[in-house]
């Protein structure tokens, strides 16, 4: 998790977020070193650079992020993400993230070839996706995919990939989802057209 862009921040009260302390959890290792955090833990190693102006301290096993320029909104923003990519690197390194995708639809499958995933999505071929480093994948029967590893914004951009390549339609459902996505579904043309003509009966 090298170099993350901060071009575009959250909002003002993600400065409120930034002045929560984060507890270091049994078996973390916390490295300071100029302007960069280096976090260690069963699972693996993350670090992450912090911009000027934000500062990341170690007191009494816990860490505290402050900003110097408190008044300046965009580092208010800054304050309140570095908080959060922090917490997310320890929890990543201890606990893991991970999303699992649906496929659904008549003859839609994917399956796993050594380290890369395999997907039939009613194309004329077939689409691939390999392993990208620090990312895990798991396939339970031939319709769900488990996307794993210590770096929540990794896991989150594969499985979005993932979802990219036969994103859920609107009318039938069949695609690609979220275990946890709610699919607004459409009526076709013929649903449309038997309500209006129940509509219209008296």
């Amino acid at each position: 998790m090298e170099g993350r862009s901060f071009a575009r921040f959250g909002k003002n009260n993600m400065s409120r977020v930034g002045e929560k302390p984060i507890d270091i959890k049994e078996g973390v290792t916390i490295k300071l070193e100029g302007h960069k955090v280096e976090v260690s833990g069963p699972k693996g190693n993350l670090n992450l650079k912090v911009p000027f102006g934000i500062k990341v301290e170690i007191k009494d096993n816990q860490i505290f992020v402050t900003n110097s320029k408190p008044k300046v909104k965009s580092f208010k923003a800054l304050h309140g993400l570095i908080r959060t990519l922090t917490f997310n690197m320890i929890y990543g390194v201890t606990e893991g993230f991970s999303k699992t995708l649906k496929i659904v639809g008549v003859g839609y499958r994917v399956n796993l070839e050594g380290n890369k995933l395999v997907f039939s999505l009613g194309f004329s071929h077939l689409v691939e996706i390999t392993l990208p480093e620090g990312i895990k994948f798991e396939v339970q029967g031939n319709d769900t995919v488990i996307v794993s590893g210590i770096d929540k914004g990794l896991v989150g951009e594969t499985a979005a990939k993932i979802r990219s390549f036969r994103p859920p339609e609107p009318y039938k459902g069949k695609g690609i989802r979220y275990e946890d996505e709610h699919v607004r579904r459409k009526a076709g043309k013929a649903g449309k057209a038997g309500a209006a003509g129940a509509g219209g009966a008296e």
